[in-house]
């Protein structure tokens, strides 16, 4: 089992920066690829940003490129997604995601995502 957690979130206004992390415990982490996906209210979640498990590889949905920067240190077990020029439209729970196969985590709603954690909320403001 890989448990995630996230943090970070909060309320920020547009144009703002910041950065989620999340922690990852349990099974070998580093084994894993890892990603962000995020749902806003009354929308279908949607890939933000993945990295393969040696960090080499980096990407991202068309509505973040650009202005977010996935990272991972996996001496902490630790994945980061630095946002910057954030839009009210950024708005949405983040959720931390892991799987084996990058295609899933690549993918549009990660739908058979491996492990996921239980999300942190992101608020931007006008």
């Amino acid at each position: 089992q890989v448990q995630l957690v996230e943090s970070g979130g909060g309320l920020v206004q547009a144009g703002a920066s910041l950065r989620l992390s999340c922690a990852a415990s349990g099974r070998t982490v580093s084994n894993y690829h890892m990603g962000w996906f995020r749902q806003a209210p009354g929308k279908e979640r949607e890939f933000v940003a993945a990295i393969t498990w040696n960090g080499r590889n980096t990407y991202y949905g068309d509505s973040v490129k650009g202005r977010f920067t996935i990272s991972r240190d996996n001496a902490w077990n630790t994945v980061y997604l630095q946002e910057n020029s954030v839009k009210p439209e950024d708005t949405a729970v983040y959720y931390c995601a892991a799987d084996r196969t990058i295609g899933t985590l690549t993918s549009a709603n990660g739908d058979g995502m491996d492990y996921w954690g239980k999300g942190t909320l992101v608020t931007v403001s006008s």
